[in-house]
């Protein structure tokens, strides 16, 4: 829960999602994976537990953490 409020004090323009394969299962996922094991798969339940804690659209959300690891990474 205390990572839910420090996610409103990153800017915009600085912050990025990940999972934390093949590790650390989102807690509040519900069902759990049978295997408990994390995967890229699971980034959709990320975006919409960081957009619900932002108070924006998660369309809103994975722009904004798109373009910013696009540039983060020097992507196309």
């Amino acid at each position: 829960a205390h990572l839910l409020e420090l996610v409103r004090d990153i800017p915009a323009d600085r912050l990025m999602l990940e999972t934390d394969s093949p590790y650390l299962t989102p807690r509040d996922m519900r069902p759990q994976p049978k295997a408990r094991r994390n995967e890229p798969s699971h980034l959709p339940h990320i975006l919409r537990t960081v957009a619900r804690a932002l108070g924006k659209p998660p369309e809103q959300v994975a722009d904004e953490t798109t373009r910013n690891a696009k540039e983060f990474f020097n992507l196309p």
